[in-house]
C-alpha cells in the first residue's frame, strides 16, 4: 500500500505546458494504474485555476486502462469560469491515446436556502471494524462484517459498507476531495458479485474482464480524507455484462458528505467460461 507521501506525491501535477501536465502512478498489482487514481488526479487538474472553488461534480468516462510504467499527460480545458460556478474538462493520456476524460463542475461556498440531508442506514461505527483494518500504509480500510468480496463462494446481498481513511493526509480541502474520490472507485463491482455464487473479485483478470466505464461522484459538505468515513454501497443492477451501483459517504459524525454512481463491466474472458 502507498504511504501518504506517494500518494501526494501522485497528486503534485508538474507543469509542461500551458494547461497541461504530467504525473506519476501509484504502484498496481495488475500493471494497470487504479481509477481511483485517475480519478483523484483529475480532481486536483480540474481545480487548476479555478481558485476560490472547490470540485462539485466530476463524471469519468473511463476509454482505456492506463499502463503504470509510463507517466500520464493531462489536458485541461477550462470552459467556463463565473464568480460561483466553474467547469473544466480534464483529459488524461498515455502517447496517442486517451486514457480518461472528465466533466467538473466546481462551485464557491454559499450559504443555505434549504437544508436536508438523507441519513445513513448503517449503525455501525470506525470501532466496528478495528481488529480487521486492512493498509499498512496511508489508505486503511475496514468492511462491515468483514465480508470477503473475492471469495466466490461467499453469497450475500448486493450492499457493502466500508470505512476508510487516509492516516496523515495533511488538512487541505483540495487534497480531501482528491483523496475521498480515490476509494469511491473500488468496491461496487464486488458488491454488485455478492448475490452470485461462484463470482468473487478474486477472478477479476483471471477468469473475469472487470472494470469501471464511467463515473460520477459529487461532493456535498467537506470530508477530511485523514479521519473516518464510512461508503455505504449498493448494486442496483447486474446483466448483459454490465453492472450499476450507487453509494453515499458519511461523516464519522454522520453527515452526508458525498454521493457517487458507476457503471462497470464484468464479463467472462475470452476463452473463458467464468460464470456472470
Amino acid at each position: 500500500m502507498p504511504t501518504i507521501d506517494a500518494f501526494l506525491e501522485a497528486l503534485t501535477l508538474e507543469p509542461a505546458g500551458e494547461d497541461r501536465y504530467r504525473a506519476i502512478n501509484l504502484p498496481s498489482a495488475h500493471g494497470v494504474v487504479f481509477g481511483g487514481q485517475l480519478l483523484a488526479q483529475s480532481i486536483v487538474a480540474g481545480l487548476a485555476g479555478q481558485e476560490g472553488k472547490a470540485v462539485k461534480t466530476i463524471h469519468t468516462v473511463f476509454a482505456r486502462g492506463a499502463s503504470h510504467d509510463a507517466p500520464l499527460e493531462i489536458a485541461v480545458d477550462r470552459m467556463h469560469a463565473g464568480r460561483s460556478v466553474a467547469s473544466s474538462t480534464v483529459t488524461i493520456s498515455q502517447g496517442e491515446q486517451i486514457c480518461t476524460r472528465s466533466l467538473i463542475l466546481l462551485s464557491a461556498v454559499e450559504g443555505d436556502v434549504i437544508r436536508h440531508a438523507d441519513q445513513r442506514r448503517s449503525s455501525s461505527n470506525p470501532d466496528d471494524v478495528a481488529d480487521h483494518v486492512r493498509g499498512e500504509e496511508a489508505w486503511e480500510l475496514g468492511i462491515v462484517g468483514n465480508v470477503d468480496i473475492s471469495d466466490p463462494e461467499l453469497v450475500g446481498p448486493p450492499e457493502l459498507d466500508v470505512w476508510v481513511r487516509f492516516a496523515g493526509a495533511p488538512d487541505d480541502a483540495a487534497i480531501d476531495q482528491a483523496l475521498v474520490s480515490y476509494s469511491t472507485d473500488g468496491f461496487l463491482i464486488g458488491t454488485a458479485m455478492r448475490p452470485h455464487a461462484g463470482v468473487g473479485q478474486a477472478q477479476a483478470h483471471v477468469t473475469l474482464s472487470t472494470g469501471v466505464l464511467s463515473h460520477t461522484l459529487t461532493f456535498h459538505e467537506r470530508c477530511p480524507a485523514g479521519e473516518w468515513h464510512l461508503l455505504e454501497q449498493r448494486a442496483t443492477y447486474a446483466g448483459h455484462g454490465r453492472s450499476y451501483g450507487r453509494g453515499e459517504i458519511f461523516r464519522a459524525d454522520g453527515q452526508l458528505a458525498a454521493s457517487f454512481v458507476q457503471d462497470a463491466m464484468i464479463r467472462a474472458r475470452s476463452g473463458s467460461s467464468g460464470k456472470l
